[in-house]
């Protein structure tokens, strides 16, 4: 189909351009960017006046409970809610059920998800064997299954000589690793450790428990020269390290969650269950650093944390509940929300969660890394059409996602969704 979204404030955060102009589309690509010529015939023109018209969102970090936990989510309800966000593409971690540790499994899993015609999905391989930080997987036959990285998700590798081999093989490929540094010992806590987490009786997480992973990380880093993704920074304590070892010139990146972008551990109030998340709300020092890191780049990408969860595990004692919340149709509207109130242009702020994270994921993209989270003439077609000054509130009972808890019930938020079109075709439409 040919398409011309016309008088959108079109932007492409890769090159920081932002300017009312019209994008014309055909075979999947964009033929034409701010003046399209009169001859382009398209079959659908979409007036876009008042709408942003950006690339189509891309997170890192996103469960989508298929295959083994079907009862939280499937392929076809998630990815229906990440085209209804805006996202377009959506990596997922390896925890399912059997673990990613096979490339028939990865095979089937991306199967299945381009059958939808929905977002894109790129799974990550498990680092060990069934995720039990013991043997390495084969990330060879990973790589060529579709898998842009490897990860251990939730599940530390204890054995730091396991861990040193697994990023010393990652490098030799260039492979990036992908861990969320928590110590195996201390981070085993419900809430984060502090005045909060003791009151209530709750079991905590040091800050520590962060940090002397992020110390351990970046040794075998500076070892191994591996490139390492850090997942969901919660401190202000990890972030200053993760700064130093920027400025130091280690391959290291890194993303924060839209929940620890908002919330704190006050937000858990009367032990409510939908504020437990894993890493846990810190205080209000670590959210704001955060906020700083992101704005600066310390912190490279935003990511929904998308973390589906049944009510029956859902609806317990906050200590017992299942840790996670759905995220991907807040991923839009919370970064808008923290770009107005932090002031951050929009520019940036899109930034966080279209072309940051494609450069996260890298040369793992194969042909599509070059135009991926990005509106340039000649690029694919993943487009997001949002009305950023539109505001809506959060019901969870309209979620797409089949997770209805979210910690931002309630919340009215900035930024509705439009259209979402991948390879340039429509996979959301809110204007029809």
């Amino acid at each position: 189909m040919k398409m011309l979204i016309r008088n959108g404030r079109v932007i492409d955060p890769a090159s920081n351009h932002d300017a009312v102009g019209d994008v014309a589309i055909a075979a999947g690509r964009i033929v034409g960017l701010g003046s399209v010529s009169p001859e382009f015939e398209p079959d659908r023109v979409i007036d876009a006046s008042g709408l942003v018209v950006a690339p189509g969102l891309v997170d890192l970090a996103a469960r989508l409970r298929e295959p083994g936990h079907e009862h939280e989510g499937m392929l076809e309800s998630e990815m229906a809610a990440a085209v209804a966000g805006g996202v377009t593409s959506v990596v997922c971690p390896p925890d399912t059920e059997p673990v990613l540790d096979e490339p028939g499994l990865v095979q089937m899993l991306k199967f299945r998800a381009r059958n939808l015609n929905l977002a894109r999905l790129y799974p990550l391989g498990a680092l060990t064997r069934g995720l039990k930080g013991e043997v390495l997987t084969a990330m060879v036959e990973l790589t060529d299954a579709g898998c842009v990285g490897f990860s251990q998700a939730e599940s530390p590798v204890r054995d730091t000589l396991v861990l040193h081999r697994a990023l010393m093989y990652a490098a030799t490929f260039g492979y990036t690793t992908w861990l969320r540094p928590n110590d195996a010992w201390l981070g085993n806590g419900v809430a984060a450790k502090g005045a909060l987490a003791t009151r209530m009786g709750l079991a905590g997480v040091p800050t520590i428990a962060e940090t002397i992973a992020l110390a351990t990380i970046f040794e075998l880093v500076r070892d191994t020269g591996a490139r390492v993704h850090l997942c969901r920074l919660s401190s202000a304590a990890g972030t200053e390290l993760v700064r130093r070892a920027k400025a130091e010139g280690l391959p290291v990146t890194c993303d924060v969650s839209i929940n620890q972008l908002h919330l704190t551990d006050v937000d858990i109030g009367y032990f409510n269950a939908a504020m437990r998340v894993t890493p846990p709300l810190r205080q209000q020092r670590d959210r704001d650093a955060i906020r700083a890191a992101l704005a600066d780049g310390t912190i490279d990408a935003l990511v929904s944390d998308h973390t589906p969860v049944a009510a029956d595990a859902k609806n317990l004692p906050f200590a017992e509940a299942e840790p996670g919340a759905s995220g991907l149709e807040l991923l839009l509207s919370l970064a808008l929300k923290w770009g107005e109130q932090d002031k951050v242009p929009l520019t940036r702020t899109l930034a966080t969660v279209t072309a940051a994270p494609v450069a996260v994921i890298g040369d793992a993209l194969g042909s599509l890394g070059a135009s991926a989270g990005r509106l340039v003439e000649g690029g694919v077609a993943d487009v997001c059409v949002f009305d950023a000054g539109a505001h809506w509130q959060v019901a969870p009972s309209a979620l797409r996602s089949q997770g209805k808890h979210t910690p931002f019930a309630g919340y009215e938020l900035p930024g509705l969704v439009a259209l979402t079109l991948v390879a340039g075709t429509v996979a959301f439409d809110a204007l029809e």
